[in-house]
């Protein structure tokens, strides 16, 4: 606010109103006081820098100097520079009090060495005009968790190669059999060769389609992100399988803001190869037909996209086993469409929530981070 006073000011005048011998006394204190407090934040691991509301340095500890490379002179020097990968003017924009929930998030540096930090901001009272902005180098335990992650994607891989194995037999059982009888057709019936022919089609495009969600599910490749309207994908998707929501008698209600909603970051096909499972699965689950309600809107830090059927909803058994691979409660299904929805929302930092009751039908929610970040999320 014009005209008001900031603490350097109000400090000066108190100053000035003390004698000389006070004066001194009171400045020494000072010294020997921000001396301490010196030593205080020059002992601690995470990087300390305070920052004015233009994005100026105005202190940084030894550790933030160490992360960030600082140079000697910091009069031309903004945060903005040292770190880019985050959206700085839509935190400007916003209020003191909203900074703290804006900018908690995780950053990649490459300079001096490649790191990743996480940051936050504390802003300070509003006549201050300043907020503290503190770092912690998670590289190291970052890595551990990947390290970790490899480990159990590699336990999976083999749990799903042995369900593969498993699924597989079945349909190849199926066709042997059916081969072994298309051999001697004069034992055969008139019109039975057909059948066995169009059984085989059918056997074959079950093994075909077991591998390709088996191969979507563990060699998904890496998303290649770019701006993406989440209204015009899900559209896309509609596109793609609506005769067989036609044929299944099933009406899509979709529920849009009316004002153009923000663009994310995302890869646009394989957000649509995850909706097209979560529409798949509440197709599958309307049995006899009902409405399909999809809803898309915005908060303050997330673009949030649900789908609701009329299903005959799951108890909390199948829910525990939505996730477990070749265990699902569907005639044709396999497992992995759930699997290639959570694996998908990973990638894209989204939380992926499912809310669902016996015979009141499922609800699945997606929320997409809004501004330039992605945040990382990394299964339990």
């Amino acid at each position: 606010m014009p005209g008001k006073k900031n603490f350097l000011d109000r400090f000066i005048e108190r100053v000035e109103d003390v004698d000389a011998g006070s004066r001194q006394a009171y400045i020494l204190r000072l010294a020997r006081e921000r001396g301490f407090f010196e030593t205080v934040f020059n002992a601690v691991e995470e990087g300390i820098l305070v920052l004015d509301e233009k994005l100026r340095i105005r202190y940084f500890n030894r550790a933030a100097k160490e992360l960030l490379a600082l140079p000697e002179d910091m009069e031309n020097i903004r945060i903005s520079r040292l770190i880019p990968n985050v959206d700085w003017q839509r935190i400007l924009d916003q209020d003191a009090e909203a900074w703290t929930r804006l900018s908690r998030q995780e950053v990649e540096i490459a300079y001096p060495t490649q790191r990743f930090l996480q940051m936050y901001l504390v802003p300070h009272d509003r006549e201050a005009n300043l907020a503290t902005m503190i770092l912690r180098d998670v590289t190291e335990s970052r890595k551990r968790t990947l390290d970790a992650l490899e480990q159990q994607t590699a336990q999976a891989v083999s749990m799903l190669a042995a369900g593969v194995a498993h699924e597989i037999g079945n349909p190849l059982n199926s066709l042997y059999l059916n081969l072994q009888l298309l051999e001697t057709p004069e034992k055969l019936e008139p019109g039975e060769a057909a059948e066995m022919i169009h059984d085989c089609k059918n056997e074959v495009e079950r093994l075909d389609n077991i591998l390709t969600s088996f191969l979507a599910a563990i060699r998904p490749g890496k998303p290649k992100f770019e701006p993406v309207d989440l209204h015009q994908l899900v559209l896309e998707t509609l596109s793609f399988i609506h005769r067989e929501l036609e044929s299944r008698r099933i009406q899509v209600i979709c529920n849009w803001p009316e004002e153009q909603l923000p663009r994310i970051k995302g890869d646009p096909q394989q957000l649509k190869q995850a909706f097209f499972n979560i529409v798949k699965n509440a197709l599958q689950a309307m049995t006899a037909g009902g409405n399909l309600r999809i809803g898309l809107v915005r908060d303050e830090e997330f673009e949030i996209l649900s789908f609701t059927d009329e299903g005959q909803g799951m108890n909390r058994e199948q829910l525990g086993d939505m996730f477990t691979p070749f265990k699902t409660s569907k005639a044709t299904g396999n497992g992995l469409g759930t699997m290639i929805i959570q694996r998908v929302c990973r990638e894209h930092g989204a939380d992926f929530g499912v809310d669902s009751k016996p015979d009141a039908g499922t609800t699945v929610s997606i929320r997409f981070p809004l501004g330039q970040r992605r945040m990382r999320s990394l299964p339990e």
